[in-house]
């Protein structure tokens, strides 16, 4: 049975409200308690909501944001339907506002879990206490958050009387690395069902592996000015904390099969989970990836899913073709091609809803005495995707079966088929944050990048021990930096990470999908952070807007 983290009874959302702004807390948090938590249980439960702070935002607002950003998807609007005043179209053609409606939840959502791990802190009274060290290790994990994407941000480490300025992303980036560094060794360093979803040693490890890699990115000053060959200071450090993961030998990549590991019942089984958040379609809501993967028409040909399906996002085909390894598992991330529909037969609703077949209930090409089975329904879900002539201003790929029917659908966090209209489309699969996977690619691109070596790994070594598991042909010769990048949109499609890496290669301005209908897309450096939404810069007047965007 699939383990989860659950909300306590008692909650400490209701000490503080969801920031657009930080305001003084006048009320001591402690005197909210009859009796003041000292246990290590009590403990555990007064933290629970810190690590549920940003469930919302990563099972919706921040996948939107990080993937309709990059080359991996567009999400289309329907005719009318799903135009949504441009807040999609904006992401895709890269000329979001600080007006755009999908941004301010991220901001909100990180914002909420500093000031929940601040509360936390203040309760427990000593922030150099190993139960301390989590809420520390957590409070750095929303930093690292606005950082990446909004840049500079309030350093608040406790009770605050006033407003405090924004501090610059660099500031923010030394900030974080020192918090971590001062509690990785405080944090638990045994991974199992009970730290399943939580901060121990190695979420601390890979957060600043992550940290360090993008180091230059995050410290150059001017977010525009970065490029690619910039040095990097930090490289040594980034195989440092890999390898304390690896070493570890808690994690590794063959307990389950690629695709597995992102099925609704997966779980602190999955040894590849270094850090997650677990979702639940009934207790821990948020998570709906699918919602707008499937095919419209989908929703009642397959399955009996709930109203308002989306059906809006379909993978570029420029980024579909990366998935051109021969045996690579993960070519079938994504669905498209054929899709049947029998007359005779009720479809296994334990596989994806665009189901690809040849005939009843046996997957990929079917060769027997009956091959050419009589079908009720099909339809083609091509790989290409034609907007209407006058579908530019709204990305309009049409609202009749040949618009539903173009761009390929990820399959990969496929819902769980018992999801009812009560669960609100919400899925049960736990998203991974930082994986094992990630760590041996990062060591390899840190070598790749000048780190020395260690314990006779190579970029090539690391790298063949990705795709060996997931049946991909080996490396015969050191990678590149493109084919390393290519491996990383393999591996990690739909995980909230190509926005990221896009910059670091310096190819987020780019032409890809329909870019173009905004041509100053591909010049507008300043984009690499977001805009402070408008009803944040409304609430903190003295704060001045990230630079290129209007104040």
């Amino acid at each position: 049975m699939k383990s989860k983290l659950y909300i306590p009874l008692f909650s400490m959302s209701a000490l503080v409200a969801a920031f657009v702004s930080c305001t003084d807390l006048d009320v001591d948090i402690k005197s909210q308690y009859t009796d003041f938590p000292t246990t290590e249980r009590a403990a555990e439960a007064i933290s629970a909501d810190v690590y549920a702070a940003y469930r919302g935002a990563l099972g919706y607002n921040h996948w939107m944001v990080q993937t309709l950003s990059s080359d991996e998807a567009v999400s289309v609007a329907l005719g009318t339907d799903y135009y949504d005043g441009g807040r999609f179209r904006e992401l895709h053609v890269h000329n979001w506002t600080s007006d755009n409606a999908i941004l301010p939840n991220m901001w909100n959502a990180a914002m909420t879990g500093i000031n929940l791990s601040n509360n936390v802190l203040t309760i427990f009274g000593d922030d150099e206490s190993d139960k301390a060290a989590p809420m520390r290790a957590m409070r750095a994990y929303f930093y690292f958050l606005l950082m990446d994407n909004f840049g500079g941000a309030p350093l608040i480490k406790g009770k605050v009387d006033q407003i405090p300025d924004r501090s610059s992303r660099a500031e923010i980036a030394n900030f974080i690395e020192s918090e971590l560094l001062a509690v990785r060794d405080r944090l638990p360093g045994e991974v199992s069902a009970a730290t399943y979803g939580k901060a121990t040693r190695y979420m601390a490890d890979a957060l600043l592996a992550k940290l360090y890699l993008n180091w230059s990115v995050y410290t150059s000053g001017d977010v525009a000015a970065y490029t690619p060959a910039m040095p990097n200071e930090k490289l040594a450090q980034v195989v440092a904390m890999c390898d304390d993961i690896i070493q570890s030998g808690q994690f590794n990549l063959s307990s389950h099969k690629y695709l597995e590991k992102f099925r609704p019942d997966n779980g602190p089984q999955i040894k590849d989970f270094i850090f997650a958040m677990p979702y639940d379609r009934e207790k821990q809501q948020g998570m709906t990836y699918a919602r707008f993967w499937i095919h419209r028409s989908g929703q009642n040909q397959f399955a009996p899913l709930p109203s308002s399906v989306g059906g809006t996002f379909r993978v570029l085909p420029t980024f579909l073709a990366k998935f051109n390894l021969e045996g690579d598992d993960r070519n079938a991330s994504y669905m498209g091609g054929l899709q049947y529909y029998w007359s005779d037969y009720s479809p296994d609703l334990s596989r994806p809803f665009l189901i690809r077949t040849s005939k009843k209930g046996i997957d990929q090409d079917y060769s027997g005495s009956d091959e050419n089975v009589t079908f009720d329904w099909h339809m083609e879900t091509t790989k290409e995707i034609t907007l209407r002539p006058d579908g530019g201003p709204t990305l309009n790929a049409g609202n009749d079966q040949k618009g539903r029917s173009m761009g390929y659908r990820s399959v990969k966090f496929y819902m769980d088929v018992n999801v009812t209209a009560a669960n609100n489309r919400n899925q049960s699969n736990d998203v991974p944050i930082f994986r094992y996977a990630d760590v041996l690619l990062m060591k390899a691109e840190a070598i790749l990048r000048g780190a020395a070596p260690t314990n006779g790994e190579t970029a090539m070594s690391l790298m063949n021990q990705v795709r060996a598991y997931v049946n991909a042909p080996a490396l015969t010769t050191e990678p590149t930096f493109a084919e390393l990048l290519d491996e990383r949109a393999r591996e990690f499609s739909d995980e909230s990470w190509r926005r990221n890496d896009l910059i670091r290669y310096g190819k987020f301005e780019e032409d890809w999908g329909f870019k173009s209908l905004y041509a100053a897309g591909s010049s507008e450096r300043y984009r690499r952070i977001f805009p402070v939404p408008r009803q944040v810069l409304e609430v903190n007047k003295h704060w001045t807007q990230n630079t290129g965007y209007p104040q």
